[in-house]
């Protein structure tokens, strides 16, 4: 009986602990990518300002991938935790975030952290 008992209130307490952990978790790691969507969708919606005053052929194109990546960003389901192509998505921004630098001749550092959490140009 005892045994039963110590079973349940183990189980009662872990399963409380392992919600307010999960939380936290998901706070943390839903805020760290909030952040860096947010850091591209400055970035793309900035340069698309600067550019679109250009109109040769170079500038039309870096124009066209900042509206893709704008796009996809806008895409992005973030009301919805249980997105099951959360990662892979957020993935394609990543890598359309690259390619828009590249084109734009700009190398970008994204870090989140604690000794260091900027986007560098």
């Amino acid at each position: 009986r005892f045994h039963g008992e110590g079973y349940q209130e183990g189980y009662a307490e872990g399963s409380h602990i392992g919600i307010a952990e999960g939380r936290r978790y998901g706070s943390l790691h839903g805020a760290k990518i909030g952040s860096e969507i947010g850091c591209c969708l400055g970035f793309a919606l900035t340069w698309r300002c600067l550019l679109q005053k250009c109109t040769d052929e170079k500038s039309s194109k870096k124009i066209r991938a900042l509206e893709s990546l704008i796009g996809m960003i806008q895409k992005f389901p973030y009301e919805d935790p249980t997105y099951d192509k959360l990662q892979e998505d957020l993935e394609k921004i990543r890598g359309k975030f690259k390619q828009v630098c590249s084109m734009l001749n700009i190398q970008s550092d994204f870090r989140t952290g604690t000794e260091r959490s900027s986007l560098t140009f």
